[in-house]
């Protein structure tokens, strides 16, 4: 199966600038990967290309230079910092006689080791069977002849290899009828729960941003915290209460990163769906990173592969405690709160933080009159839980009801209860369309 590097194995570090001198910050993310796979780098080597080498990726040159220094260093692996196709993993191998595994290899390795939920880790065991799936010939190149000669063996057989490729197949499909399950399954409960108009802010930014310490410091939860890239898969749900009372659902999201492979995000669709699903985006940005607006570039690009790039949010800048800033809020033209900046890890700035979340959902909340069929009681039930009943009259054969809603939850209230609007004239009006949004931008 998928080969990941062990906890102690020495790696060598392979990381090129192609057309462009090499980033010593890209160097160091891809130091910290390694780590956080649990490899233990023992040397890094380096250069410039102006394009990648067909046969080795770093070319014939370099990749002597990688043997001898795999082999001076006794590497058990080497890590390269780049896609590579399967010939070139095989080429680089066959010269070396050491494991090969690139970055994707690498971030699907990281993520099967940090997927808790049973959906986590089969969206990361199916990406992870898409990768290998053109790399089995590494393992098999013993077993490409068909038994198909001698006493018994004549006639049609199948080789090794596709067998697996078969054995293979069988096992993504099982893996995505599950997973396809699951995902009707959590629409289901997605279904029922949009009844409850309760605003949802998700977390999301670049990986180790800060954001499971700010969900901890917002919400009480022991969310798992390390100085490490993602430290945090499955996404975690928790209510909160927001100055002056109103309650939200908070939820904690996966970090992103730069170059993430595409079947990740193919594959995390549906944890992605607390982000895309959100009444509100927190985009946690590390206030100190040099390099922030590029990874803030990085995150705006998936929250388009996912489709959440519409949602309004806020962008809260993290760590100011390593700079000389101080809690604040920087409001747009139109006095709408754009970013704040806090230190979650000090508390610093999180009443202000509040504060802009409430202002900013309270702006898409309207004081509207609805009419519930008096057989959804449990929607009833279930806006009074959620606090947002202001009033209420009994008619003849319906509930009248006076309701403080964002635009996104009364349109989900009116398509799955069947409810209609009650103008000031007293006659219902039609649903509203759902495919409205609110767009406003990050920054």
């Amino acid at each position: 199966m998928f080969e990941r590097p062990r906890t102690g194995e020495r790696a060598v570090l392979v990381r090129l600038g192609l057309g462009a001198p090499l980033d010593p910050e890209d160097l160091s993310e891809f130091t910290q990967l390694a780590t956080s796979a649990g490899a233990i780098p023992v040397a890094t080597i380096t250069g410039t290309r102006q394009r990648p080498d067909p046969r080795f990726f770093v070319g014939s040159g370099k990749a002597e230079q990688i043997r001898l220094e795999a082999a001076a260093c006794e590497a058990d692996i080497i890590l390269v910092d780049h896609p590579l196709s399967p010939s070139q993993e095989r080429n680089l191998e066959k010269l070396t006689g050491k494991r090969v595994l690139d970055r994707n290899g690498l971030i699907l390795d990281i993520f099967a080791q940090r997927a808790r939920s049973h959906e986590g880790k089969l969206q990361v065991e199916l990406a992870q069977l898409k990768h290998i799936a053109s790399r089995l010939v590494r393992g098999w190149t013993h077993l490409e002849r068909q038994r198909g000669g001698g006493i018994g063996l004549r006639g049609p057989g199948e080789t090794q290899l596709e067998t697996d490729r078969r054995l293979l197949g069988q096992r993504m499909k099982v893996l995505t009828q599950r997973l396809a399950k699951l995902q009707q399954q959590r629409e289901t409960g997605r279904s029922a729960r949009v009844a409850i108009p309760i605003p949802s802010i998700a977390l999301v930014g670049y990986t180790n941003a800060g954001k499971s310490t700010l969900f901890r410091s917002l919400t009480g939860e022991q969310a798992y915290i390390a100085d490490q890239l993602f430290a945090t898969l499955d996404p975690t749900v928790r209510r909160l209460k927001l100055p002056g009372g109103t309650q939200v659902v908070a939820a904690d999201t996966v970090g992103f990163i730069r170059d993430l492979p595409h079947e990740l995000v193919a594959a995390f669709q549906s944890t992605l769906t607390e982000a895309r699903e959100a009444t509100l985006l927190l985009h946690v940005i590390d206030a100190s990173d040099p390099r922030r607006a590029e990874h803030m570039a990085e995150v705006d690009s998936v929250l388009r592969q996912i489709g959440a790039d519409a949602i309004p949010g806020i962008c809260v800048f993290n760590k100011i405690d390593r700079l000389e800033e101080e809690p604040r809020i920087d409001r747009g033209e139109d006095g709408t709160a754009q970013a704040v900046w806090i230190s979650a890890a000090r508390g610093q700035g999180l009443e202000l933080l509040g504060l802009a979340v409430a202002e900013r959902l309270s702006r898409a909340v309207h004081r509207v009159r609805v009419q519930l069929p008096l057989t959804a009681g449990a929607a009833r039930a279930r806006l009074y839980a959620a606090g947002v009943v202001l009033h209420e009259r009994s008619l003849d054969e319906a509930l009248e009801l006076e309701l403080a809603l964002p635009d996104e939850e009364l349109a989900a209230l009116l398509r799955v209860t069947g409810a209609k609007l009650v103008p000031a004239d007293g006659d219902t009006l039609e649903s509203p369309g759902t495919e409205h949004r609110h767009s406003a931008g990050w920054r």
